[in-house]
């Protein structure tokens, strides 16, 4: 379990991924400041089934699967197939539409084979992990495992669903062990979001750096330099993140990712222009809650309180067509609420998120939900929980200093809001200004 480190501190590991041959289709980082808002776009991918990271092309390949079962339908490593495939282009195109398509594709190819191959299992982790059901994601990964050890994909699935859960020990167990059996994109990925939740951002870099050495295909080198533009961005070199996203852009101009962050830097250094055309032009492609949020809060942040409330109503409509795809994402809505609508109700959700799943985004949310409400005291107490394993989170490190000056701890307060500001300046359009004012009124 404590091997994580070690490993990727080796020269064999290099060698290792040299001769690793493939990439698996790549999920999104860990999101920036709404904490798990992305979430969804970064687990539904690894059921080792898409093509590629073109939407189009896989567009043709579930065509070609459709027509295949068409011809047989009792096809049943077919039917997993086009279902993994379903759960990818919904990743792709953030429509959870694909989600009931791709349950009904999976479940058709266990009533074939009812003990579940393991590309089934697997497909349904990663389906359960899209929707939130991290619970179920673990088990079906783990019974894929049991089936088939070497099932390299499975890893990847179990590792994102440890992850969500807060199974901390367990998680850096699952990503080691993705590591062992196929180190290459998958793996670093997760080796550099476990690495960035524990405040090792060096370390979480050379993970990303191995990871573009191996890459190959455009998508693979923009998801890649992507990634090290959100470390560069949550660490504060904001000019250096939008080198990055340009970067991304440049290997692949059409990943949108890249062109939502560049927007995200563009709003912090004042680009403000710039920065709602390529909002705009990303939601077009990918309508994610996380992109309408950030949009709504620049105009807010611009004094366009029209143009705000316009995004947070495609925000409510994209949560209500989530949930009606079988969907759970309360945290996001509960995020959405706790500053821009009723506290209290977003309280309710996540003490129900609480009891469901232990990570530090839910404690993060759950504490600055409470002293909304004036809870502060209980507050502090989830606030604690999101900091304690060393994730240098500057939207968490604002959120318990409030809490800590709420409560008349002075310097607590005054170090957690220096520490918020020197860790990312530009945390948020909404909140880094009020970050600045309450420092000022404690010094």
């Amino acid at each position: 379990m404590r091997r994580l480190p070690l490993l990727l501190s080796t020269g064999a590991l290099c060698a290792a991924l040299a001769a690793a041959g493939g990439l698996l289709s790549q999920p999104s980082g860990p999101p920036r400041a709404a904490g798990d808002m992305a979430t969804q776009h970064r687990l539904a991918s690894d059921t080792g089934a898409a093509d590629s990271g073109s939407s189009s092309s896989l567009g043709a390949a579930i065509a070609a699967d459709q027509r295949r079962l068409r011809e047989l339908p009792s096809d049943a490593a077919a039917w997993a197939r086009l279902g993994a495939r379903y759960v990818e282009q919904a990743r792709l195109t953030a429509d959870p539409s694909y989600y009931p398509k791709a349950d009904e594709a999976l479940h058709r190819a266990l009533d074939l084979t009812p003990e579940g191959s393991t590309e089934t299992l697997t497909g349904l982790g990663a389906l359960a992990n899209a929707r939130h059901r991290f619970a179920e994601a673990k088990d079906f990964a783990q019974r894929a495992i049991t089936a088939q050890p070497l099932h390299w994909q499975a890893y990847a699935v179990l590792a994102d669903a440890l992850t969500q859960l807060g199974e901390d020990s367990a998680a850096t167990k699952a990503v080691q062990q993705l590591l062992d059996h196929r180190p290459g994109t998958a793996a670093f990925t997760r080796a550099a979001y476990e690495f960035e939740q524990h405040g090792r951002t060096n370390d979480a870099r050379a993970a990303l750096e191995r990871a573009l050495a191996d890459a190959y295909s455009p998508a693979d080198r923009a998801f890649c330099l992507h990634q090290i533009a959100e470390l560069d961005l949550n660490s504060g070199h904001t000019h250096q993140a939008l080198t990055g996203y340009q970067r991304a852009l440049d290997a692949d101009p059409d990943y949108t990712p890249a062109l939502a962050g560049q927007a995200r830097a563009e709003a912090a250094l004042g680009n403000t222009a710039t920065a709602v055309r390529d909002y705009t032009t990303a939601i077009g492609r990918v309508p994610l809650p996380q992109y309408l949020l950030e949009l709504g809060e620049l105009h807010e942040a611009l004094g366009h309180p029209q143009q705000a409330k316009e995004q947070y109503a495609l925000l409510d409509a994209e949560h209500r067509l989530a949930a009606a795809n079988g969907v759970s994402d309360d945290l996001t809505l509960a995020q959405f609420q706790t500053d821009h609508g009723d506290p209290a109700q977003a309280v309710t959700l996540l003490r129900a998120e609480w009891q469901q799943r232990h990570h530090p985004v839910v404690a993060d949310a759950l504490g600055w939900a409470l002293h909304r409400t004036g809870q502060d005291q209980e507050a502090l107490t989830y606030a604690d929980l999101a900091l304690s394993h060393g994730w240098r989170n500057a939207l968490f490190l604002y959120h318990r200093g409030e809490i800590e000056r709420a409560l008349g701890q002075t310097g607590q307060a005054r170090d957690d809001l220096a520490a918020a500001l020197a860790t990312d300046p530009h945390f948020s359009l909404i909140h880094a200004p009020l970050a600045k004012a309450s420092l000022n009124s404690l010094t």
